[in-house]
Formats: C-alpha cells, structure tokens, sequence
C-alpha cells in the first residue's frame, strides 16, 4: 500500500512516518504533500497560545477528552504541541504529551509534539505542513499549542481558523495582562486557574482591554474592524455584517471545569466564521502566508547556492571592519548571484 493512501486512510504508522519526513524537509515528503493537498482543507484549525505558566497543555488535554467524550460525533482530533529549541543545543524537551497523559490509548487522538527549530512567533516552519497531513488523514479538528513566549506569539493567528489566548491570575500586573499584541489576535480568551486569588483582577482588565476603545459604545478594534464587547456578535452598522466578539471563558483545567462553556464558544466562533465568509478568507490568508513563507525560503536556499562560501565570509568580514554597510553587502552579493546565473535565468533576460 502507497504512503499516499495508508495516510488517507488514516494509518497511524504511516502518518506518523510522513510527519517525520516532513520534519526533515525530505523531497519526498514534498511529492506526498502535493498529492495530499487536494484532500484538505475540512479541518478545524484551533490554536492555543499564551505565555508560559498559564496550563495550556491541560486545558488542550481537558479539551481534547471534551471533544472525544462528550461530542455525539466522537470527532477525531490531533493535536501539535510545539515546543522551544534551545538555542545553545538546538535540542528540545518534547514534553507536553506527559501532561496529556489522559488521552493515551484512544485511536482517535494523535499527539505529535514537534520542536521550533528557532522559529519565532511561537509555531515551526513545518506546523502547517503538519496540519495538512492530519487533515488529510480525516483529522476534523487540529488543535496546534503554541511555544509560550508570550507577546510575540501572533503567527498562530494566521494558521488557526480559531485562535484562544490563555491568560492566568498571578503572573503579573494589570498592565502585563492587557499588552497588545498577544489579546488582539484572540478570537476566545480564556482565564486558566480561575479558582486562584486575583481572578476577578485578571478579567475586570481583560474586559477593560475590549473596552478601551469607547468606553460609553464599548466599541473596540480587533482584526482591523470596529465592534462592540459584552456580547458574542453584534451587527456592524455600515456594512450590516456580523462582528465576531471574543468571550471570556474562566476555566480551570486540571479539574476539568468551565471546559463544557469553552467548547461552546469555540463553536460558535467556527459557526460564525461559515455563517460570515471569514472562513474562506482565513483559509485564503493562511495559504497565502504559509507560499509567502515558502517562497523565501526557496529564495533563500538558491541565493546561498549561488554565493561561493569564500566569497559570502570575504563579504561578511567586509562588514566586521566596517568596510561594508549591511545595505551595501546585500546589494554586492544580490549582484554576485545574477551575474553567476545561466544566461536564460537572468532577470534581463540578456
């Protein structure tokens, strides 16, 4: 049997042998992905982001048993839990599975636990090739948790059809809770270890970041549009479209509760997005940022092929006596590279 349809079929051997070819950006998996991509496209992306300390990995845990005890569908669900490299070792820990212990031996469940590899944003350069593969092996919803860096974790945004931002009391003032950046990409924000001291703190500023915009219309901007907080969804006025508003959920996950109340908001949050076209334009926006992505890193890979390396340190020492600007050393070696192709690949075309 073809690798091809043992993945479609779900095959979990063969899934998981795929995701490590993928991994490695072997050329083979490039050929598998191309013939998978027409399969995709029916997952539910979920993306669980927030800073460290605030229980994403039991929330995902929590909220993966929801899906497959409590759903009447019993939805097969994967989960891709990134974790940090070190940038000293390049080796990562790969533990979140131990906190997701609940959920071994359910044949519906595929844990993958992937390393950044210095990718900022909080995901890897190979999430999305990942979610592709699970999606095309049957898996309707992919959850992917994010490293934990905090602030700087807004490329989830652009692969999750819903993203939840996870916030906790106790892990620092007022002002750190309601720093942009990382709530303005929420579509749920979710107070983790509510049954802590200092809840109530958390969200009155969590409400007062959604507040901040108007306070007597309570209107405020999230993705580039005006919208009105204390209800899901309101009608925008000149457009007569229906706004998205991110619900606050307190949940408090090793225990499993407000769990039930979570699952409820991200579903309307996914009925919402088919209901107002957002869906078609999520998918749009992610691909368009996962060929963006691609092409510069082909970009690249075939400058660097065509940069001699004694040439690129000559250059690069250049810049270390301050004999080169940055600017200037680019634009010599983006020189170097053209005059060194083929006569029929040059950009002049002479």
């Amino acid at each position: 049997m073809s690798l091809i349809k043992s993945v479609l079929e779900g095959n979990r051997l063969s899934i998981s042998r795929l995701l490590s070819q993928v991994e490695n950006n072997s050329p083979e998996s490039h050929a598998v992905l191309a013939e998978l991509f027409p399969h995709t496209g029916k997952a539910h992306l979920i993306g669980v982001t927030g800073a460290p300390g605030t229980g994403k990995s039991s929330l995902v845990n929590q909220l993966a048993l929801h899906y497959r005890k409590s759903d009447a569908s019993r939805k097969k669900i994967a989960i891709i839990a990134v974790d940090p490299s070190s940038p000293f070792t390049g080796g990562a820990v790969l533990g979140d599975r131990v906190r997701m212990r609940d959920l071994s031996g359910d044949d519906c469940v595929f844990i993958r636990s992937m390393a950044s590899r210095g990718s900022l944003g909080g995901i890897a350069q190979t999430t999305a090739s990942f979610t592709q593969v699970f999606d095309a092996a049957g898996f309707e919803i992919i959850i992917i948790e994010t490293v934990g860096a905090g602030q700087s974790e807004v490329d989830i945004a652009r692969l999750a059809h819903t993203t939840i931002v996870v916030e906790a009391p106790g892990l620092g003032d007022d002002i750190q809770a309601i720093k942009a950046g990382i709530l303005e990409i929420a579509d749920v924000i979710v107070i983790n270890k509510a049954d802590r001291p200092g809840v109530e703190v958390t969200e009155r500023a969590l409400r007062s970041t959604l507040e901040l915009a108007h306070p007597t219309k309570r209107v405020v901007r999230h993705h580039g549009k005006n919208m009105s907080t204390g209800d899901y969804s309101i009608t925008q006025t000149d457009t007569n479209k229906i706004i998205w508003i991110p619900p606050i959920n307190k949940t408090v996950a090793t225990e499993g509760k407000g769990i039930a109340e979570l699952a409820e908001s991200i579903a309307k949050h996914a009925d919402h997005l088919r209901q107002s076209g957002d869906w078609a334009a999520r998918d749009r926006a992610r691909l368009v940022s996962e060929l963006d992505a691609l092409i510069r890193e082909d970009l690249m890979s075939r400058f660097l092929e065509n940069i001699p390396q004694a040439k690129y340190d000559e250059v690069v020492e250049k810049v270390l006596n301050r004999d080169l600007s940055p600017y200037e050393a680019i634009k010599f070696l983006v020189n170097l590279t053209s005059t060194a192709l083929p006569q029929g690949e040059r950009d002049d075309g002479k």
